[in-house]
């Protein structure tokens, strides 16, 4: 089948097997390898991305299901002079990764948090990112990387 997505502001286009998962159409025919395969069940969000603004988990989604939509993974959101996207920048200053590993998905669902709750509490960031597991921080860093983001003072 042939499958038309928009990712990252460009278009590609491929033949591929109809089942053909979204994750796998990024990492293996976009060449987009920072979205991460986790569980490939929507346990972890490893693989989150954004599909028309909306955050998903690409490893339930099919690339048919994509088909003429837009994708934006985390190597689409710094700009092109290679300027970190807020979240990105928040993340790094305030330690919300450890392995790494949860990261790229953590921040995808955090920039559509912050789409939808501009200024979240705390609360609302944890009950907002409750689909995507970390195994390594607690997630305290990752709470005050989301307030920092929104623009908010981060107790410490």
């Amino acid at each position: 089948m042939k499958v038309s997505i928009e990712v990252n502001g460009r278009p590609v286009a491929e033949e591929v097997p109809d089942r053909t998962l979204l994750v796998h159409f990024l990492r293996d025919t976009a060449g987009l390898t920072g979205t991460n395969i986790g569980c490939d069940t929507t346990s972890c969000g490893a693989c989150t991305v954004l599909l028309d603004g909306e955050s998903v988990k690409s490893c339930t989604v099919l690339a048919a299901q994509a088909d003429g939509h837009a994708v934006t993974t985390v190597e689409g959101l710094s700009s092109s002079d290679g300027e970190l996207h807020p979240v990105q920048r928040a993340f790094r200053e305030q330690h919300g990764l450890q392995c790494g590993f949860c990261t790229p998905g953590m921040i995808m669902a955090s920039v559509s948090l912050l789409a939808d709750h501009p200024k979240p509490t705390r609360d609302e960031v944890r009950t907002g990112l409750e689909g995507n597991l970390c195994r390594c921080t607690g997630y305290h860093n990752i709470v005050s990387a989301v307030i920092d983001a929104s623009g908010q003072e981060v107790d410490r």
